[in-house]
């Protein structure tokens, strides 16, 4: 193979300035003849060189394309090529990577847009989650969001409505109160512009083409003043920051809540509730109802009671232990037998325990829902719920959410719940 003598050296830029530029980079800009530069910004790039200078420069005009590449290869010395910030994140390095041997590339980047972004708005980003629509479609976008992080950083493309996707995939996904959307447009540029834009009125009219979005998680003061008695949104309960989904989605959780039939008095035990969505909502339509949430995971109790004040609220009794301690070590006579009984979060075996401790004392008319996504129980516990004179019913909960993408709109499926309920 013939050895490649010539250099490709890649220039991030955060400005259309000259002596924006390090110096070393200024002199390799100058003794450089050929010059690839996006066509959105290439007068500007052109304006650094005089006109006597020019006649010395060959100023290819790129899409970054296969057109970029062929024209690299046919340089015989040395190439400068222009990127925006640092052309290995998100940018043209990994096209270069694939096209070149390392030896011949040189990258000199400049800061992110999304460093320049938080620099402004003054907030760490050590957390923020990076995500491109910039060119692709906006499923790493939606698998994002689904995370809920703290904040997250997107590229848009102006050739795709970015903007218009960004905001329909929260609302798709229920999240549009729970992010500030801020606008970053031109950032390091002199029509920089930053602002916080209110996704309930129209997107304003003049924004730059050069943009991208940052979404900072709020910090909102819940009032259930505005609930709905049914249907509560999954945002609207607390979750563990690196456990956003450790809760019963709202169109399983409506089902679950249908199914249990719920008197106006009673008693309701949640086994592992996890954040405690069930038994909340429960009581919030039926005040009267006393609730038990048991759950064994380290922070749950917090959570359940966080959730409590959300939803106006409060249960009887929140015990942060595995249910088999429950069953073994404490006194079951002492607390009021349930009539409505959901069993989740555990395994066959203990779920079996549960119904041949907890069944027994059940009354006519009581009900026991439960929750299973691993076929392979359903067949013991429909039998063990029959033996203790249950009458059961078997339902598989299977629904999709429509989102947003550039060529329309993809139905997304949650995943399938089977849902086991025994009546006595």
């Amino acid at each position: 193979m013939t050895e490649v003598n010539r250099k490709i050296h890649v220039l991030g830029i955060n400005s259309f300035k000259f002596r924006d530029l390090p110096s070393k980079l200024q002199d390799l800009f100058i003794s450089t003849r050929n010059i690839a530069v996006p066509n959105s910004y290439f007068e500007e790039i052109k304006s650094w060189i005089d006109n006597d200078s020019k006649k010395n420069k060959s100023f290819f005009s790129s899409n970054s394309n296969n057109e970029l590449i062929h024209w690299i290869r046919s340089q015989k010395t040395d190439v400068i090529l222009i990127s925006r910030g640092d052309p290995l994140w998100f940018g043209i390095g990994r096209i270069l990577l694939e096209n070149f041997s390392k030896d011949e590339l040189s990258f000199y980047p400049s800061n992110t847009c999304i460093q320049l972004a938080f620099r402004k708005l003054k907030i760490p980003w050590q957390d923020t989650v990076n995500v491109s629509i910039h060119g692709r479609d906006s499923t790493k976008l939606v698998e994002a969001l689904k995370a809920r992080p703290s904040s997250l950083a997107i590229i848009t493309d102006s050739n795709n409505k970015s903007l218009e996707i960004i905001k329909k995939n929260l609302s798709e996904l229920d999240l549009i109160d729970l992010y500030d959307f801020w606008l970053c447009e031109e950032l390091g540029f002199d029509d920089e512009n930053i602002r916080k834009l209110n996704l309930k009125e129209s997107f304003p009219s003049d924004i730059s083409s050069l943009n991208i979005v940052v979404l900072i998680k709020t910090k909102n003061n819940y009032s259930n003043n505005n609930l709905p008695l049914f249907g509560i949104k999954d945002h609207i309960f607390k979750t563990f920051d690196d456990r956003p989904n450790l809760l019963t989605k709202r169109e399983v959780r409506v089902q679950i809540l249908a199914d249990l039939e719920l008197p106006k008095n009673g008693v309701i035990w949640d086994i592992g509730a996890g954040c405690g969505s069930i038994g909340l909502e429960a009581l919030k339509i039926r005040p009267n109802l006393n609730l038990f949430c048991i759950d064994k995971r380290i922070g749950t109790k917090a959570l359940i009671l966080e959730n409590s004040k959300r939803l106006g609220v409060k249960p009887k009794f929140i015990f942060e232990e595995d249910i088999n301690n429950t069953l073994n070590t404490r006194n079951l006579s002492s607390f009021e037998k349930p009539n409505r009984l959901v069993i989740g979060g555990c395994n066959k075996k203990t779920k079996i325990k549960i119904i041949k401790k907890l069944a027994q004392g059940m009354s006519d008319g009581d009900i026991i829902v439960i929750p299973i996504i691993d076929i392979q129980t359903i067949r013991e516990l429909k039998e063990e719920l029959e033996d203790k004179n249950f009458k059961t019913n078997l339902n598989l909960i299977q629904t999709y959410k429509s989102l947003s993408i550039a060529e329309g709109a993809r139905l997304e499926p949650n995943n399938p719940v089977f849902l086991l309920k025994g009546k006595k």
